[in-house]
């Protein structure tokens, strides 16, 4: 497509199905992702815009022994309280409040997903171990841990956030699925020493990457939108 000449309705219709049948998956097969196709939609998600073309973002691939060594780490801490309360967050991704509609689409978000797999609300242990599938990635064949420079302002983030909505994009473009995972941002030191982060890195997300499982329940959670008619406004006179 030529970069001024519109997309033809086939195009479009393949950007939209991108976009569209992007969920979030938790159950992922064992089948391997080439490394080519992950350096390759990784090349194609680099066409998000930044500030002044900053590209603030940073990505470790992480499959076999080195994704399997962080995921034992970390799951290690996870399954010890004592251990698991000396970790928290480096940012506050949510916020300190939760107010109205931000909390009742939290909470329908979870107890949908906790219905598919039969988790039953005072059931914490069961919890516990469906959480604790982040840290294995999902069972994914791949992990993507992002990290960004601590020097990066409040518009880099923003940035950030349009590589990885590319990379989820690309991704489905390939017949893959993703998960994003701000699960991971408790361990940031236990990140940092296993990938060799600089003292000038700093971790934002993990991402699950891989092929589906179709069979899996979980994998038929798809959460709603509300209508364009709740949250944009049209200024025309």
């Amino acid at each position: 497509m030529n970069l001024f000449d519109p997309p033809s309705a086939a195009e479009t219709a393949a950007i939209d199905a991108a976009i569209t049948t992007r969920h979030s998956m938790r159950a992922f097969l064992p089948t391997p992702v080439p490394r080519e196709v992950i350096a390759d939609l990784l090349r194609v998600a680099s066409r998000a815009p930044s500030g002044t073309n900053t590209q603030p973002w940073q990505v470790h691939v992480l499959t076999g022994a080195a994704r399997q060594r962080l995921s034992d780490r970390i799951l290690t801490l996870y399954d010890d309280p004592e251990a698991l309360a000396e970790h928290q967050q480096e940012y506050a991704y949510y916020p300190k409040e939760w107010t109205s509609p931000y909390l009742d689409r939290r909470r329908k978000v979870g107890w949908d997903l906790y219905s598919l797999l039969g988790i039953g609300k005072g059931d914490k242990a069961r919890m516990h171990e469906q959480h604790g599938r982040n840290y294995r990635f999902f069972d994914a064949p791949v992990g993507l841990i992002f990290s960004i420079d601590r020097i990066m302002q409040q518009g880099s983030w923003l940035d950030y956030g349009m590589f990885l909505e590319n990379v989820m994009i690309a991704a489905r473009a390939r017949g893959l699925h993703t998960c994003p995972q701000a699960a991971f941002t408790s361990f940031h030191r236990v990140i940092a020493e296993e990938l060799a982060f600089r003292p000038d890195q700093m971790l934002v997300c993990g991402m699950a990457l891989g092929y589906a499982d179709p069979e899996a329940p979980e994998n038929q959670l798809v959460t709603e939108r509300a209508p364009v008619s709740e949250f944009a406004r049209f200024h025309e006179d």
